[in-house]
């Protein structure tokens, strides 16, 4: 939950606290190498969901109010929310994350891979001079999706909200398929006003160039025009088995550049939607089934926020610009002007503090998640605290958390070859000088 809890958890002495701090800015590890490693034991250890061989990947973004003034990468956030408790417009970060599905039919979580920053920080990004251009956040996640099926070594499924379908989003998709290595395909939704194209006849008629499409189709009123087409099917959806009508079209999608797309227009529970694949082969009852693990992210989001505090850093540096909420239209980012070397290195440490500390909340969530998937057999597990509704089948995060803070020492003391407990022992029987009460790092 933060530096302070750790230094509680563990019994650290208080002068540990800016060891800690300087930690996360520190030059002496890699926030790409900490990634691929964590790759590495997702794949090892983590009973992955598949379907069709290829393993199922979930993206989204993710957006934290931030409010300090010296912080990088602070914008302006629009909220699409139909919560009134929600402001319309925030000041955060915006991140982008991929997790991938795993577990057992009986519950399975999305895994965090790797959450990073995606907006606000492209004039940090411009002081390495890189020949590579700074995308926006949907083509960003689709970069990810590609990178975690790569570092998986697996042909993977994307699943993502209605948010990434776009044509750039598409024709990113295609590059990076086309380019070789992983191969991947989208699962997605489509907005009820969508419109799409019948295929072109294959037989031109008359002068002129061949047709690119055919007839346009308003998607929405499918659900009256051709509702005696719909197929009745049985799906497991969110765990429970639910009836729900669909109908299976392949059409062409994206103005000026008509993708193929495998649209499967879905009746459930008294409400329609619309899911896009890009895998024609994929069954519509697949791809039905499949979108219902998509919310599967949102919560580990809500896990990392309330259970872990994954998003409660407070990295600053005075080198940051003062934060200007009104920025007007065409005026320069204050992050444009900062052309000192020592300011541009003390932000570049700070934003990677912000991004370390995340990652490191994304493997706290995933051991997390491998324990309770692994253990929850376990009636010391399972019974050691009271819930009201108890799970009948795999303990949640929080649980595994709770039993954790509890029995860790001991755990400790029961192993005490395990290289963890002789290095928490060291730190805590040979403490440095403790400073004065006077000096400046206690007032800190």
């Amino acid at each position: 939950m933060g530096i302070t809890s750790i230094m509680r958890d563990l019994g650290l002495p208080g002068h540990r606290y800016e060891t800690l701090v300087h930690f996360f800015r520190s030059s002496a590890w890699s926030l790409e190498s900490l990634r691929k490693k964590w790759l590495q034991i997702v794949k090892r250890f983590a009973p992955l969901f598949y379907l069709n061989g290829r393993v199922v990947l979930v993206g989204d973004g993710m957006k934290q109010a931030k409010e300090a003034r010296h912080m990088p990468g602070v914008k302006k956030l629009h909220q699409e929310s139909e919560n009134t408790s929600k402001a319309a417009y925030i000041f955060g970060h915006l991140f982008g994350a991929i997790g991938v599905l795993m577990g057992t039919p009986k519950k399975w979580f999305c895994l965090p891979l790797f959450i990073n920053l995606q907006d606000g920080v492209k004039a940090i990004f411009d002081w390495s001079h890189s020949s590579k251009q700074w995308e926006s956040h949907v083509i960003q996640v689709i970069d990810q999706g590609f990178n975690a099926a790569k570092g998986l070594k697996e042909n993977g499924l994307l699943l993502l909200d209605r948010y990434f379908l776009t044509a750039p989003a598409l024709k990113r998709w295609t590059q990076l398929n086309q380019s070789g290595g992983a191969q991947l395909h989208l699962v997605t939704r489509a907005k009820m006003n969508a419109v799409a194209y019948e295929l072109p006849p294959k037989k031109k008629k008359g002068r002129g160039r061949p047709r690119k499409k055919g007839n346009m189709i308003k998607l929405n009123t499918l659900f009256q025009s051709r509702a005696d087409e719909f197929q009745t099917a049985t799906v497991t959806m969110y765990e429970k088995q639910e009836t729900v009508q669909y109908l299976c079209l392949d059409l062409l999608w994206g103005q000026g550049h008509y993708q193929k797309l495998r649209f499967v227009l879905v009746k459930y529970n008294g409400g329609i939607s619309i899911l896009v694949s890009t895998d024609l082969t994929l069954e519509p009852v697949d791809i039905i089934q499949l979108y219902g693990h998509r919310f599967k992210i949102e919560c580990t989001f809500r896990e990392m926020k309330q259970a872990i505090g994954g998003f409660s850093y407070q990295f600053w540096s005075k080198s940051v610009p003062k934060l200007k909420k009104y920025l007007q239209k065409g005026e320069t980012h204050p992050l444009e002007q900062v052309t000192d070397p020592k300011d541009r290195r003390n932000i570049r440490q700070t934003v990677k503090a912000i991004e370390g500390f995340v990652m490191c909340s994304c493997i706290a969530m995933g051991l997390l998640q491998l324990i309770a998937v692994k253990f929850s057999h376990k009636s010391s597990v399972r019974y050691f605290r009271y819930l009201r509704t108890p799970s009948k089948s795999i303990v949640s995060e929080a649980t595994v958390m709770a039993y954790l803070r509890r029995f860790i020492f001991l755990m400790f003391a029961r192993n005490p070859r395990l290289t963890i407990t002789q290095i928490i022992q060291n730190k805590r029987k040979n403490p440095e000088k403790m400073p004065d009460s006077n000096d400046d790092r206690m007032v800190s």
